[in-house]
């Protein structure tokens, strides 16, 4: 561990003496992209921290900091609240106010920072049912809500800069810094407790991964920072010199890329697929010698091996690729997108060959909050990449595979335990290792590959394993499919219930001549679509014995999200609420009526 650097605070205060950026945080308010150095940082953080002590909070009181999209504020507060002593407890801004109502009460919220209106509306009704909960403060001006511009007022006057040292100086290592509230497939949500010392170390074995140069990569970040994913890069950033610009929400973040020119950000797997898709769609369109050339060199990509391993003629190929069609892909992405790192769910190999072939490499890792959250990283140096697996294990950190294939991890990023519950933790630790619940092996180079959920593998009324995960992927990769749960749990088969991608099938629709219905449920009758779906679940099925594949399907006419509940806030199908709003289709399918 570096010497200067024991809690997480310290990246902000190593930054200003290291490199002292003037650009440091920089965030798009009203049309305006609004920089803020590293100086100006810190000095608002101390002054928050101020105001904050004359509100009366105190060490380990739990401060909840909410926002839409990330912001400089979210990590003002952040410094200001964690070299008090207190812990950050990062919300989601997309669940429920009865989920709201659950953590706040659960981690004993003193104060919520959060940061519009639509938030401020869901967390004070809350309120009332909250007895801990003193005040709610807004980054955005809101009537009705307390500002935050208050609390940094209240910390003007300097006087009590003392107080804060000394507060700060007392803050250890391997003290809580915050409290990350995971939302799984089933139950309650589980506060995971991390210490600095947990994430600290995580950032300083990642960042020899990390292709960046200090005082030079841009980065656009926009992924959730409540996520402990976009949390730990953007204190790596900072301890590395870095600019960070926050895009404006996923519905803008075309824009800013243009915007920012970014080098590099971090991706879920389903933008990368959302972003291919669009690419695909675009070449669709060209006509002639020009579609031709544009699917000749996007197979090609498909086709990549890193490290030249293709061969010299391979080469020539993806040369002449680059020069004409790739070139322009990086364009549209801003010219300078040098690196993607994916995490937070399995990538699909062609996407990792076709958009690292496009001189944009894809960085996969493997991670979960409770390890901080990295414990493995794919990376193009040192013969550390190799497409369809996670990557190799981090420093420090020790991975083996128990008996039955369950990947368990060691080492001082695996968390404190789970906020108030014991036995909840107990569950998960062997001695030091912790179980993760995912499926896995390890090569005779190092290489983690993710082969399953081992919770969510269920047994047919066969008697056959079948490991949904891996199927639901398998569908995802067309873009008629949009989001799928495999279901068949001591059934006599698999079988799955499907979210079609609605975007590209009115597309598809449109130029197949097919009935335009503005009602999804009308749309999703249609034989011909029922027929074209069924196409691309046959697609899906090559991949698996006979005995694993999906036999039957049935479609939903709603889109899954987080705000009604069908998909976490990491975009994974909630089971059991799937389960229990399409029972009507479980029933179809098994004949249950």
């Amino acid at each position: 561990m570096s010497q200067n650097i024991t809690r997480l605070f310290d990246f902000a205060y190593h930054q200003k003496e290291t490199y002292n950026l003037s650009r440091a945080f920089v965030t798009k308010y009203n049309g305006v992209w609004v920089a803020t150095s590293s100086e100006e940082f810190l000095e608002k953080a101390n002054a928050m921290s101020r105001g904050l002590l004359r509100l009366g909070v105190k060490p380990n009181d739990k401060i909840a900091v909410i926002s839409t999209t990330n912001r400089t504020e979210w990590n003002i507060m952040d410094v200001a609240i964690l070299q008090l002593g207190a812990q950050n407890v990062p919300i989601y801004p997309n669940i429920s106010a009865t989920d709201y109502e659950y953590i706040f009460n659960h981690a004993e919220v003193t104060h919520c920072f959060l940061s519009d209106k639509e938030l401020f509306d869901k967390a004070s009704v809350t309120k009332e049912k909250v007895s801990t909960l003193k005040e709610i403060y807004s980054f955005d001006d809101i009537d009705g809500c307390k500002s935050w511009k208050e609390v940094l007022a209240l910390g003007k006057d300097p006087s009590n800069q003392g107080e804060v040292d000394a507060l700060m100086a007392a803050v250890s290592t391997d003290d809580m810094a915050t409290i990350i509230y995971t939302s799984g497939t089933t139950g309650l949500p589980k506060g995971v407790m991390l210490s600095h010392k947990n994430i600290l170390t995580n950032v300083l074995a990642s960042t020899p991964k990390l292709p960046v140069e200090a005082g030079k990569t841009i980065v656009l970040s926009f992924l959730p920072v409540c996520h402990v994913f976009e949390r730990m890069l953007l204190y790596l950033y900072q301890y590395n010199g870095i600019s960070i610009n926050f895009a404006e929400g996923i519905d803008k973040i075309t824009e800013n890329i243009k915007e920012v020119k970014p080098h590099l950000m971090s991706v879920v797997p389903r933008l990368l697929e959302k972003v291919y898709d669009s690419i695909i769609t675009k070449g669709s369109e060209l006509t002639g010698i020009k579609k031709i050339i544009f699917f000749w060199a996007v197979g090609v990509g498909l086709r990549y091996k890193p490290y030249g391993r293709n061969g010299w003629w391979y080469e020539t190929k993806l040369s002449i690729a680059e020069k004409l069609i790739f070139s322009k892909w990086r364009e549209a992405l801003g010219g300078n997108m040098s690196t993607m790192v994916s995490g937070s769910a399995a990538l699909q190999p062609r996407l990792a060959r076709v958009f690292t072939a496009a001189g944009m490499q894809i960085m996969e890792g493997y991670g979960l909050t409770e390890t901080s959250p990295v414990i493995s990283v794919n990376e193009y140096a040192n013969e550390g990449m190799k497409i369809g697996s996670v990557g190799k294990v981090i420093a420090d950190v020790e991975v083996k595979i128990a008996e039955d294939g369950e990947i368990l991890v060691k080492g001082p990023n695996v968390m404190m335990g789970y906020f108030k519950d014991p036995e909840k933790t107990a569950s998960v630790m062997t001695g030091d290792f912790f179980h993760t619940g995912d499926k896995g092996e390890i090569d005779e180079n190092g290489f983690v590959t993710i082969t399953g959920r081992k919770k969510e593998i269920f047994k047919t009324s066969g008697g056959k394993y079948i490991s949904p995960t891996l199927l639901e992927n398998s569908l995802k990769q067309s873009r008629f499919i949009e989001q799928a749960m495999v279901i068949g749990e001591s059934e006599k088969m698999p079988a799955a219930i499907i979210q079609p991608n609605y975007e590209f099938l009115r597309e598809w629709a449109r130029l197949h001549h097919e009935p335009l219905s503005n009602d999804n449920a009308d749309l999703i009758k249609n034989p011909h679509v029922i027929k074209r779906i069924q196409k691309e679940v046959d697609k899906a099925n090559k991949r698996f014995a006979k005995w694993e594949t999906i036999k039957r399907f049935e479609l939903t006419p709603e889109i899954w999200g987080m705000n009604n509940g069908l998909l976490t806030p990491t975009m994974k199908p909630k089971r059991n609420e799937i389960k229990a709003k399409y029972i009507a289709l479980y029933n179809k399918i098994y004949e249950k009526e």
